[in-house]
């Protein structure tokens, strides 16, 4: 329930702080005054979009605060899902910079708007005559059907089924594209695998070898050439470089008797020798082992040929990208011939999706043709209550085949009206008034509050249209939903202010640059005056005055 409103820097709104009770209220003013204001105020804090031209002073920030009456019980997940602190008494605020940014709070934590509206959508209704319009509307006749026959669980299971059945054709749609274009492609596919399969790349290293095996081979004989020459000059004559280090080496040994230190240079050299000697075998060795193959040279020659092939082919420079391309068709080729095994998998799966689906839709289908009737017999009544006695409603629920299931379900919902005794019935948009289509969107509201926890209900002006005893006995309807439900109704009919439980009035200022609105609670003096003045304009008259006491009485 709402237990109070603070509305500070909003349009003609310089600060308000107004409390509401239980029952219903009732709020009046003169044409201009602003209502609808009043009004906006609270959507902002229900989630509607806000900007800085909302704001009396452009420098100084929007604030609006409501305080809600919450049960434990029926909120607690709410608050538990969102990590927020739960307070019997829930402070709910937007705040509106100069900027045009928005901020909102629940309890002083900051939440987003969709959080805002999560817990807003379930504390207040707001029925306007925009909202009206909706009755024309096939999505929300379903939706009232479906309140109604109590489906919510059951459409729940259903939205799940349809959804998962629609995931699942799309992928069964896609494997099959995938299916056509991959059969399409399994000879080339197969055919460039094996080729590289042939190939029997193992190594990614295998290139650079044979390129270095290939350059050696095609300078055998300079190698050879020079690795002897270097033998020779070590080893491989009378006078070489090993004979003379020997002959060196001979004489210091002959000088060691003389002084010790020579023995250090004999010894380096002496050890010196053994290491050109052994080099010297060492490049005679590999003289040796260089051989001019031609059949060898061929063999690299034609490997390294298909190598440099095979990355032309592909647009590649190295081995191991042939091998990622090999392993990458290997790839390929299995899933071409897995999806034949998906795509059985998910058939299969289809039917058993479309049967659960067909049973599901089947359950909100009985349960709607149920609820049907009962809605009609209460509706129809209510429009008795309403001064509508002639008028009536049927509605239609056509079956849809299985190819035009949607995700609401199997069921096309009409709402047919007459406003004649006998009459035929047509749809709403073609045959229903203003006033028609207010009065009935109110026994429609009137139905559904009695099966909803909605604790608060607002009405803006849904007595447009309308006047008289007409008037007396939509306030009727109202003032009845007020027993279960917080009920608020903005009017501008006497006969609607006088079911309230609580009056406040709207009304103007003039500051000295600036008008501004206000509201008031009116004691019971000041009730009798503005309903009086609803009747008979500013001139009040000792009738008025009687007749506003008789309407407050009933």
């Amino acid at each position: 329930m709402l237990k109070r409103l603070f509305v500070k820097n909003y349009i003609l709104i310089d600060e308000l702080d107004i409390s509401f009770d239980k029952g219903m209220s009732v709020i009046t003013g003169e044409t201009g005054a602003g209502k609808s204001i009043l009004l906006g105020a609270l959507e902002l804090i229900l989630g509607q979009r806000a900007d800085s031209g909302t704001l009396l002073h452009k420098k100084t920030k929007c604030i609006i605060e409501g305080t809600f009456q919450l049960s434990k019980d029926a909120y607690a997940d709410f608050f538990e899902k969102n990590d927020l602190d739960f307070e019997s008494e829930t402070h709910i605020r937007r705040e509106i910079t100069p900027e045009g940014k928005s901020r909102a709070f629940i309890n002083d934590s900051p939440v987003n708007l969709a959080t805002l509206k999560e817990l807003t959508q379930q504390l207040v209704d707001i029925h306007s005559q925009h909202e009206t319009m909706l009755l024309n509307s096939g999505a929300f006749q379903l939706q009232l059907v479906d309140a109604y026959a109590k489906n919510s669980k059951y459409l729940v299971n259903y939205k799940s089924l349809f959804s998962k059945l629609k995931s699942e054709k799309q992928q069964l749609e896609t494997l099959k594209e995938l299916e056509a274009k991959g059969k399409a492609d399994l000879d080339y596919f197969n055919f460039q695998l094996t080729e590289l399969g042939e190939a029997l790349l193992k190594n990614p290293d295998e290139q650079s070898q044979l390129e270095q095996d290939l350059e050696k081979l095609e300078n055998a004989e300079e190698i050879k050439e020079k690795l002897f020459s270097a033998y020779q000059s070590i080893n491989g004559g009378e006078v070489t470089l090993l004979s003379n280090l020997k002959s060196c080496a001979s004489q210091l040994q002959s000088l060691i008797k003389f002084d010790v230190r020579y023995q250090e240079f004999y010894n380096r050299l002496n050890s010196s020798c053994v290491e050109l000697k052994d080099i010297a075998d060492e490049l005679e060795d590999a003289a040796n082992d260089i051989n001019s193959d031609s059949q060898q040279l061929q063999i690299i020659t034609d490997r390294l040929n298909l190598i440099y092939r095979l990355q032309q082919k592909h647009r590649v420079s190295s081995v191991q990208e042939l091998m990622n391309i090999e392993s990458d068709l290997a790839e390929k080729v299995t899933n071409i011939g897995s999806l034949q095994d998906k795509i059985e998998s998910i058939e299969k799966q289809l039917i058993v999706l479309n049967k659960e689906l067909i049973a599901s839709a089947d359950v909100l289908s009985a349960n709607r043709k149920k609820a049907i009737p009962k809605i009609e017999t209460e509706i129809n009544k209510m429009l008795v209550e309403v001064a509508m006695s002639a008028a009536s409603i049927k509605i239609e629920c056509l079956d849809l085949s299985i190819e035009d299931f949607n995700s609401e379900g199997a069921n096309q919902i009409k709402f047919l009206f007459s406003a004649n005794k006998g009459g035929t019935h047509k749809e709403i948009s073609k045959v229903a008034s203003g006033g028609e289509l207010s009065r009935l969107m109110l026994c429609i509201k009137a139905m559904m509050a009695e099966l909803s926890d909605m604790p608060t209900v607002i009405f803006d002006e849904i007595d447009t249209g309308i006047s008289g005893e007409t008037a007396a006995k939509v306030g009727g309807i109202v003032k009845k939903m007020a027993e279960n439900h917080q009920v608020i109704a903005i009017t501008h009919l006497p006969q609607m202010a006088g079911k309230g439980h609580h009056h406040y009035f709207v009304y103007k200022t003039e500051g000295k640059d600036k008008t501004h609105t206000s509201l008031k609670l009116l004691n019971d003096s000041e009730r009798i005056q503005e309903i009086a003045r609803m009747l008979s304009g500013e001139q009040l008259t000792d009738a008025a005055i009687d007749n506003a006491k008789a309407l407050i009485a009933n």
